[in-house]
C-alpha cells in the first residue's frame, strides 16, 4: 500500500442554501437542525429536505446541508440531471454562474433558481499539512487509482487545500457505482 492513500466518500445529491432561501422554503426564523455531522469540520446533513423541480421532472426529498452559505446550489449526479432533464455543468462547489435553473419546493414556499444546479467536480479536500505530505498544491489536478473488481483511475480530481478542511476525496454516487466502491473506499494518488 502506498503512502499516498486517501479515503473516498460518496456524496449524495444535496442542496446548500442561503439563509434567505431557507426561510422562503421553511418560514421566517427557521434554523437547520443537525441530523449527522459530516467529515468536513462544521458541515452537517440536516433533517430538512425539499423537492427539486424542473419543467420536465422532479426529485423529492433532497437533503439540505448546513450551515447556510452565501450561495444556493443544488449538487446532482448525471443520473439525477437526466431524471430532471437538465443540462448541468461539471463545476467546483460555489461556481454556479450559467449553471442549470431549477425550482426548490419546501413546506412554506418555493424558490425559483435562475442558476444553481451543478454536477460537483470530483475533488480532494486537504489540510495544509496533508497537502504538503502528499506533495500537492491547491487547485492542482490529480489522478486517483482505485482497485478492485471494477478498478479505474479518476482523472481531473481537484486538490482543495485549506486549514478548514479534513482530508477526504469526494465523488458522487454515479462514480461510486462505476468503480464498485463498497466497503473500503480508498484510492491512491498517482499523479
Amino acid at each position: 500500500m502506498s503512502d499516498k492513500q486517501v479515503t473516498i466518500e460518496g456524496s449524495a445529491r444535496h442542496i446548500h442554501v442561503t439563509k434567505e432561501v431557507l426561510e422562503a422554503l421553511f418560514g421566517e426564523g427557521f434554523e437547520l437542525e443537525v441530523k449527522k455531522y459530516l467529515s468536513q469540520p462544521g458541515e452537517f446533513a440536516s433533517n430538512s429536505k425539499v423537492n427539486v423541480l424542473s419543467p420536465n421532472g422532479e426529485i423529492k426529498g433532497v437533503s439540505i446541508l448546513g450551515p447556510c452559505r452565501t450561495v444556493t446550489q443544488v449538487e446532482l449526479s448525471f443520473t439525477d440531471a437526466r431524471i430532471l432533464r437538465l443540462t448541468c455543468p461539471v463545476r467546483e462547489s460555489g461556481n454556479i454562474k450559467g449553471s442549470a435553473p431549477c425550482t426548490l419546493v419546501g413546506p412554506a414556499g418555493s424558490v425559483e433558481l435562475a442558476e444553481g444546479a451543478i454536477i460537483a467536480k470530483r475533488h480532494i479536500h486537504f489540510t495544509p499539512e496533508d497537502a504538503a505530505a502528499f506533495g500537492v498544491e491547491d487547485q492542482q489536478i490529480l489522478k486517483v487509482r482505485v482497485g478492485g473488481e471494477r478498478g479505474l483511475i479518476f482523472d481531473e480530481v481537484v486538490a482543495r487545500v485549506s486549514p478548514k478542511y479534513a482530508t477526504f476525496m469526494h465523488i458522487d454516487f454515479d462514480e461510486v457505482n462505476a468503480a464498485a466502491l463498497f466497503g473500503d473506499m480508498t484510492g491512491e494518488i498517482i499523479g
